[in-house]
């Protein structure tokens, strides 16, 4: 199971929001692509960005310190806030990103990820966001009435690489992730499922890599950031 450090930006900075309330940040680090390298340094595979400016506008705002990240660092990396047409996603491929990550338009313009995941393949995820079982777009800032595991079973024939299924009311709030709920999801498509939110502690972790279904990953932020969880220690014990 892959451990995900998530670099959340706002204004340029690195951030952590509590349950996604942009006037509930927290700032950790003014400069982004530093935070990336110490997260190289400690031993991590993937990265895990999220333009929070971005998501609430529509269209890419944290574009440059995406790319210091995107140059100073060798692991793969994906990126997910404010990609919602092709243009975007091309320009964010061709300039290094291993992996776009898709929201909004996942719910508002589905063809565009069928489309987005035939012509680039494996570098086009899902990401569903939601509060009790219900999906949230633009940022977090809109519910709708579509329940997750419907919206993920239909790209099931999509050939998207993965789905990253967040449990907004667990974010930031380092109370645990929802393991009931993404083990459910996991086993209920046959795309890879990346849990996200409320991942505070190692044991948090281990709940995840042995809930019943298999995982690809966890992502974890403030928890890093804090040092809940140790992140050399975290790597090591995901790979025993």
């Amino acid at each position: 199971m892959i451990l995900y450090p998530a670099i959340d930006l706002k204004d340029g900075q690195a951030v952590r929001l509590v349950h996604g309330d942009m006037d509930r940040s927290t700032v950790f680090n003014d400069d982004p692509a530093a935070q990336a390298r110490s997260f190289v340094a400690a031993g991590c595979e993937w990265l895990h960005l999220v333009d929070l400016n971005g998501a609430f506008a529509g269209t890419p705002v944290n574009a440059a310190p995406v790319e210091a990240i995107l140059k100073s660092c060798s692991v793969p990396t994906q990126l997910g806030g404010g990609i919602r047409d092709m243009a975007t996603i091309e320009t964010w491929l061709d300039k290094g990103l291993a992996r776009v990550i898709l929201g909004t338009v996942a719910v508002e313009n589905p063809d565009l990820v069928r489309d987005a995941a035939r012509a680039f393949p494996g570098q086009v995820a899902v990401g569903i966001d939601a509060r009790n079982g219900l999906v949230a777009t633009k940022g977090w800032a809109e519910e709708t009435d579509v329940r997750v595991t419907d919206l993920a079973r239909s790209f099931e024939d999509a050939g998207v690489a993965a789905i990253i299924y967040t449990d907004i009311l667990r974010d930031g709030a380092m109370g645990g992730p929802n393991i009931a709920a993404t083990a459910a999801l996991a086993q209920a498509v046959s795309i890879p499922v990346i849990a996200s939110g409320g991942v505070s502690s190692l044991g948090d972790l281990i709940a995840l890599r042995d809930c019943g279904a298999t995982l690809n990953g966890a992502i974890s932020g403030r928890a890093l950031y804090d040092g809940a969880i140790d992140l050399p220690a975290a790597l090591a014990a995901l790979k025993g």
